[in-house]
């Protein structure tokens, strides 16, 4: 167990995810392996369209997120059940893998993702 404090900023991260005019996510990892992404994304970009190339084109997003919406709104679409759910700022979610998404209406979406440490056998 670390006794320490380890601070990070999103604007030296690890990776970065460029969707060039449409956004993209910074990704930072903490020593402990907990993952943190600063996602921004223009109005007009779909995952479809910017984020599932980056992603070798999967049928949806195979991830699962957990995060904070700070601005704009983010329609997330269930695949499988066509359920859709508006994200708006102040909202905390968790998404299922198997989504699509867009950001609705004209402006900015800005979220805070996390990711726990993988599991150590």
């Amino acid at each position: 167990m670390t006794t320490s404090i380890e601070t990070r900023r999103f604007d030296k991260p690890d990776d970065l995810l460029d969707m060039k005019e449409c956004g993209g996510i910074a990704i930072i990892k903490m020593g402990t392996g907990a993952t943190g992404m600063h996602a921004v994304f223009e109005p007009g970009w779909t995952w479809a369209k910017d984020e599932k190339p980056l992603l070798g084109n999967p049928d949806s997003c195979p991830m699962h997120h957990t995060g904070y919406c700070i601005s704009g709104t983010l329609v997330v679409r269930m695949l499988d059940t066509g359920a859709k759910t508006r994200i708006a700022p102040g909202d905390f979610f968790e998404i299922p893998p198997g989504h699509d998404a867009h950001v609705e209406g004209d402006d900015r979406v800005e979220l805070i993702l996390f990711a726990p440490p993988e599991h150590q056998h």
